[in-house]
Order: structure tokens, then sequence, then C-alpha cells
């Protein structure tokens, strides 16, 4: 494996908008429309690193595409660095914060980088940072969303054939707990009880709720129950892990994250325990954060 130096001549990010074959329908939004922005990072031996952002709301790409070519420009003519490029660009948003939109572009900047060096060296990015390509487990969270437990239940048998995937991930938080429970119930029914399941609740409830219904559920033989509440409510997650068997879990892309760790720590001084944390880069979270986490 050959390493490569490469100069960064010029970044193009261009908006997408797809219908989505299956709407979001959770608790705290419905989405018939996925926004993504397609990034390439051109460089000046020819080598073109991509990557792509997911950004929930269509609007948001005006103001993350042009924050995206203000980056680009800020590294023009710089060799190729994603470490140095990460630290660079969170210091130039030092003063509009490390949260939210601004972690979102330097996210797809690193993205790229780290894409245009793993094809300059003609690897897999994972191979590069010394990994191995082999077998990942996966489960399929493409839909499953508040409908009727009917349709959950149908919908759960074709999403398990689409890939031979041995789990599935459904969505949480009706109006009436009873309707939870009777979809858990039906979806269970219908694909198996090889099937590994697991829940989401999407952030859209109160603490209070989330124990009642967390509670409910709890002997269940669920994998994990996901973002029952609002994500940054650290708190919050320490007190459901520390009071559930199964296993909390925090799907927070790492913009949301950053700065938060010193909060978790003082959680566990307090004797409490920590939920698991599932990065999601696609949506802000960097690979150099992602590493060091």
């Amino acid at each position: 494996m050959s390493f490569q130096l490469l100069t960064l001549k010029s970044i193009r990010a261009r908006p997408v908008v797809l219908k989505l074959k299956r709407p979001v329908v959770a608790r705290i939004a419905t989405l018939v429309e996925w926004p993504l922005i397609l990034i390439d990072l051109y460089t000046e031996e020819g080598v073109i690193g991509r990557s792509y952002l997911e950004p929930y709301i269509p609007k948001s790409m005006g103001y993350l595409i042009p924050a995206l070519h203000d980056l680009g420009e800020m590294f023009k003519g710089r060799r190729l660095a994603p470490i140095e490029f990460f630290e660079a660009a969170r210091k130039s948003l030092h003063f509009v914060g490390y949260e939210g939109m601004a972690m979102i572009a330097v996210a797809g900047i690193d993205m790229a980088a780290w894409d245009a060096l793993a094809r300059a060296a003609g690897v897999p990015l994972c191979v590069l940072l010394g990994g191995s390509i082999g077998a990942v487990p996966a489960y399929n969270s493409n839909g499953l969303w508040l409908r009727s437990p009917m349709e959950v239940a149908s919908e759960a048998v074709e999403l398990r054939e689409e890939g031979g995937f041995e789990g599935l991930k459904l969505r949480l938080g009706r109006e009436r707990l009873a309707d939870d429970l009777a979809t858990i119930e039906a979806v269970r029914e219908a694909v198996g009880s090889e099937m590994s399941l697991m829940v989401d609740f999407n952030q859209g409830l109160h603490l209070g709720e989330a124990l009642e219904r967390c509670h409910a559920i709890d002997d269940l033989g669920l994998a994990w129950i996901e973002e029952p509440i609002v994500y940054d409510n650290l708190e919050g997650y320490a007190r459901l892990t520390a009071d559930l068997k199964t296993p909390v879990q925090m799907a927070m892309a790492m913009r949301e994250a950053a700065g938060k760790p010193r909060r978790a720590a003082l959680c566990r001084g307090q004797g409490r325990a920590d939920p698991d944390q599932q990065p999601r880069r696609s949506r802000g979270g960097s690979g150099c954060e992602v590493g060091g986490s």
C-alpha cells in the first residue's frame, strides 16, 4: 500500500432532495422528502474524494453548501491531511460554536478527505485506517414508522427479505402505550423469535413518560431502546440506563455530542451508567472525532 501526497484543489457541493419510498412518520415529525448534499473534493493530482451529508431539513442545505465552499477555499492549495483539516476547521468556527450546522459542514470535508486518501492508496478506507474487510452484523431500519400494528408487521416481513437481515428496528411513541405494545407483539409474531428487534422513540418523550414506557417494554427481549428522550439530556439518559435492563442507545451525531463528554463523566461520577452511542458521520459526525471517541 503506497501513500500519495495530495493537494486540495476545490470543493463542489450539490443539493439533492429525494422522495422517500417509505415516509418518516415519527412522534416529532413527518418527512416525505430526504435532503442529501453530495460532496466532491478535487485534488491537484486528479484524485477525487467523495462524501455526502444528510441534514434532515431541505432548507438547511442553503446554509451548509456555502459553508462547505468556504471551507474548501480555506484549505485550497494545502496538503490533504484530514486531522489537521479538522482541527483548523473547528478553530475557524470557534465563534459560531462547535455544534449543529458548523460541525455538519466540517464532517462533510473530513469524510471526503479520508475518501480521497483511501482512493489514492488503492485500498478501502477501513484498510487504510488499520482494519480489515469482513462481514458486519446489520439491521434494517428503512421503515417501520408509526403506522398500525398490522401495517408495521407486514412491512417488517418485507424488510427482513430485502437483504437477509437478522435485525429490524421499529419506531415507537404512539399516543397510547397499548398501541406500541401491540405493534411489538405483531412484528414479533410476523418475523419470528430469531429476529433481533430494537426500538427507537426518536427523542419524542419527556423523562417521566420515558421511564413509564421503557419499563413497560423492558422485559420484551429487545436488543436496545434508542433515543427515548432529547439527545442532550445526559442526566436523563443516565437515569434510564441505571433503571433499565435493556441497553439504551443514543444514535447521536457527533456534532450533537461535541462538548458533552465532561457532562457524561459527571454522570459516571454520580454513580450512574452511560448509554451506548452510535455516531452518524453522514449527519455530522467526523471521522476524526469518531476515531478519538
